[in-house]
């Protein structure tokens, strides 16, 4: 089915940070790049609400996180990970992030899910048969249930740009400086060594 995207759509988006964050380093052991997975749901429409929902680890050092995303025009709920008796940890938003889908979805023409999780199939259909809105996915499509792909009315697979969806982490970062710059005191060394003789 073709969907149409035009200016003047009223669009919300909603972040599942945790899969999308899970999927990236898992797949490609780099991290998201949530600007550019936003720039992309919103497509050049109009942009009502987007929000990431985001679990606080037991160190609390997601802040350089949180400034990020609300650089990028992303608002941000938090739950704290759950720790239960035996070392077992709990942490999901699907709840919340369905209420608030069911919540917004009048108010919207596009609802835009930023998550692989075939836990939102019911969430989908429900907002596509009750509120006429047109529901979206993007997610990395290697690591995304094939059910929801097939519910959505529109998927944007990340698994087929990379290098715009995702950034290194700074050690990767760290190492790729490391490597160019030994790499050029070799190149230089060598030209010295050359221009001797």
């Amino acid at each position: 089915m073709t969907i149409i995207k035009h200016e003047n759509q009223r669009v919300g988006v909603l972040i599942d940070a945790q899969n999308l964050y899970h999927s990236a380093r898992n797949l490609y052991g780099k991290r998201v790049n949530f600007t550019a997975v936003l720039q992309e749901a919103v497509a050049g429409r109009s942009l009502i609400r987007a929000i990431a929902y985001v679990i606080t680890s037991e160190a609390g050092d997601e802040k350089g996180f949180f400034e990020a995303l609300e650089k990028a025009g992303i608002e941000t709920k938090t739950k704290d990970l759950q720790v239960f008796f035996g070392g077992a940890k709990k942490a999901d938003w699907d709840v919340g992030i369905a209420v608030d889908a069911i919540k917004l979805a009048p108010k919207l023409d596009a609802l835009i899910i930023a998550s692989g999780d075939g836990d939102f199939v019911p969430m989908v259909e429900y907002v596509q048969q009750n509120a006429g809105c047109q529901v979206e996915v993007i997610s990395f499509g290697k690591s995304s249930s094939s059910k929801l792909i097939e519910a959505a009315d529109d998927f944007i697979d990340m698994c087929e740009d990379t290098k715009r969806y995702l950034m290194s982490s700074r050690v990767a970062t760290a190492n790729r400086r490391r490597r160019a710059t030994a790499k050029r005191k070799t190149t230089t060394s060598r030209t010295r060594k050359t221009t001797k003789k």
